[in-house]
């Protein structure tokens, strides 16, 4: 039986084999800027896979969301921290992309994996520090390494960087350096990639409501204002101003663009 949303799709000319030919994984999915980009990816055609670490039950969300809209998708565990799972991932997603789209391949990697957190320089134990390398550079870099034999040629890579790395805030040295290294990581792989014709992109968010630091925005509103009127366009940024450009440049309208850092600030700092 058809989905209301499913039909949609098709009484806009998209056949179900149109509809299914791409193949999306979404890492960190379960809320904020990688569950509006999971959702905007299966709007634009794409089978999704997406992953959580602790919120099982906000990737059990994006699930519903995107199958209420016809749309197919599943929610594995993953913590991006701990590489030595990566192995046991991919034969999870290995299996998976056959049982339920009948694919040996996918198309698009979103490293979406959020980690962040205010700590001065005098203030940031190893512990901290380590923590920001593991889940922000070492996990995108050791999990695109895993997955990239099942990446199809012509496929494409996000990283998600951030605008902390481009204009340096006091507090965030860690996390900015990690950002920063991860923004050189991706030129670094549309180099490598380039000869497979896949393409490898960073978005680099400003000031977003986001759950990350565990929802510092709700937990602090009064550090928005001074935010917003830091912003050209007048507010902050929501999920879906991230989410839509992600599944933008996924696209193959933009299948000429690779080894771009693109911010998506809204003018922050400007």
């Amino acid at each position: 039986m058809l989905t209301l949303g499913r039909c949609a799709w098709l009484a806009s000319g998209m056949s179900i084999n149109e509809i299914n030919r791409k193949l999306a994984i979404v890492i960190g999915a379960s809320s904020g800027i990688g569950k509006s980009a999971a959702i905007q990816i299966a709007q634009r055609g794409a089978g999704v896979i997406l992953t959580y670490n602790t919120n099982a039950d906000g990737a059990n969300e994006t699930v519903t969301a995107i199958q209420a809209a016809g749309g197919t998708s599943v929610a594995l565990p993953l913590d991006v921290g701990r590489s030595e799972t990566f192995p046991a991932f991919v034969d999870r997603v290995t299996s998976e992309i056959s049982d339920r789209w009948q694919r040996t391949s996918v198309d698009h990697l979103v490293n979406n994996a959020r980690f962040g957190q205010m700590a001065m320089i005098e203030d940031t134990t190893e512990e901290l520090f380590d923590r920001f390398y593991r889940v922000i550079l070492k996990g995108p870099y050791f999990l695109t390494q895993k997955l990239l034999p099942i990446i199809a040629d012509g496929g494409a890579v996000i990283n998600t960087t951030s605008n902390s790395s481009l204009r340096p805030k006091v507090g965030y040295s860690a996390y900015a350096s990690m950002k920063g290294a991860l923004t050189t990581l991706t030129k670094c792989m549309a180099k490598e990639f380039g000869g497979r014709g896949i393409r490898v992109n960073g978005i680099a968010p400003g000031p977003t409501r986001t759950r990350i630091a565990d929802d510092a925005f709700d937990r602090y509103p009064e550090v928005i204002p001074p935010l917003i009127e830091r912003t050209t366009l007048g507010r902050l940024g929501e999920d879906d101003d991230v989410g839509k450009v992600i599944a933008t440049l996924l696209s193959d309208e933009c299948g000429w663009i690779t080894a771009e850092n693109i911010e998506v600030s809204g003018g922050f700092n400007l």
